[in-house]
């Protein structure tokens, strides 16, 4: 597999006239983590790009560690290699930080943030501030703090807190989980707290006392036609947001690569783009 496989197709399915497919990249995540194995996958991605640019594919949607930021900077690497695509590359994140943001409690007032400085901790501290809610955001870096805070309009920036230690949220009920944690930290978690959560694999449900959301995920339009299987840990008929967010990108027409940083502003216009296409939150 190390030396002669290549990216295959998996299976497919149909939606308003247009053909989805799934391709399947042939490493093991623990392979995504090796040094040396990096530039060989990147090379495996960019053959499946320029296949399906030359197939007329419209949009190519990067998957689970296929848009890791310390692998390919979320598809930049491609996108700059690449500047005459007709396909677009798009990593999907903004639908997913749109599931996670509207998962939240209309009333909540202050979160703790983990995975606070990757790419969807960043957008979804930028959001949460703008709307007035007090963030802690769990980092050692002050240099990635500031930073990010700085992105942050003048009048919300006190809004994002810099903490080093779990021990902040002993008090606070709403916990956004980016970095998996283990029974330690969850220790930290106050009695009632629900743990939502993007980090992969997800965290393991150890608190009795506490309630933990699921991975970001959508449910397939009802006009979907041809599906014949799960995805991962997702209930049938349901895809994760990032999936879903690729699935969109093609539904819409849109013409501008999805890659690298997430923009904040466009999180409410993806939402409503999805609703309107038939996608549904996942009960």
């Amino acid at each position: 597999m190390w030396v002669w496989a290549k990216t295959f197709v998996n299976t497919g399915h149909r939606l308003k006239g247009r053909l989805h497919q799934t391709w399947i990249v042939p490493r093991f995540g623990f392979q995504y983590f090796i040094p040396f194995a990096q530039a060989g996958i990147n090379n495996l991605i960019q053959d499946a790009i320029l296949s399906a640019d030359k197939m007329g594919v419209k949009v190519i949607s990067l998957a689970a560690l296929n848009k890791n930021e310390a692998l390919n900077g979320g598809g930049t690497l491609f996108v700059n290699r690449l500047p005459d695509l007709r396909v677009r590359v798009v990593h999907g994140n903004t639908l997913t930080a749109a599931v996670i943001l509207n998962e939240l409690n209309p009333d909540v007032k202050e979160v703790f943030l983990t995975g606070a400085t990757s790419k969807l901790g960043r957008v979804i501290a930028l959001y949460l501030c703008r709307k007035g809610i007090r963030v802690m955001m769990l980092t050692y870096s002050k240099e990635r703090f500031k930073s990010i805070q700085s992105e942050a309009p003048p009048e919300f920036q006190n809004f994002l807190v810099q903490v080093t230690k779990y021990e902040a949220a002993q008090n606070c009920k709403t916990w956004i989980v980016g970095k998996w944690i283990a029974y330690k930290e969850q220790t930290w978690a106050p009695v009632g707290c629900h743990l939502h959560q993007f980090v992969v694999p997800p965290i393991f449900e150890l608190r009795k006392d506490c309630t933990y959301g699921k991975l970001a995920g959508m449910q397939l339009p009802d006009a979907v036609e041809g599906l014949s299987t799960c995805e991962y840990t997702m209930p049938r008929r349901c895809v994760h947001a990032c999936h879903a967010g690729g699935i969109l990108h093609s539904l819409e027409g849109w013409e501008h690569h999805e890659v690298g940083a997430i923009d904040v502003n466009k999180i409410d216009m993806v939402w409503e783009a999805a609703l309107n296409h038939g996608f549904k939150p996942m009960k």
